[in-house]
């Protein structure tokens, strides 16, 4: 298995926002549903992961509520706010643009 990828923080908040979009999520929830669509090659530790989650809580683009894991623990759910889904849009748009871009250049040199 090849090692981990780093994520900038940036991919990082567009990942999480992503893979809450459906339905509201808890953190470790959150990690291995990046981990499991990505092939394991997106690893994301828990030191990268609060911080980010506290920082998209903070910009008004997720809210948390309290509840009950698939385990019946103790949970913070996140859930996507209009302005996240909002921000999320933008974020796809400009991904696709760049990677395309990026695309684009290694393909034709």
């Amino acid at each position: 298995m090849p090692p981990p990828t780093d994520l900038r923080q940036g991919t990082l908040d567009m990942l999480i926002l992503k893979a809450i979009v459906a339905e509201p999520q808890h953190g470790w929830a959150i990690v291995q549903r990046i981990q499991q669509i990505s092939d394991n090659v997106l690893q994301i530790g828990q030191g990268s992961l609060y911080p980010a989650l506290h920082r998209l809580e903070y910009k008004g683009w997720i809210r948390a509520q309290w509840g009950a894991s698939e385990n019946n623990r103790k949970a913070r759910f996140y859930s996507l706010t209009a302005a996240g889904r909002k921000h999320l849009e933008s974020e796809l748009d400009n991904w696709a643009r760049l990677t395309g871009a990026i695309n684009l250049v290694l393909e034709t040199i």
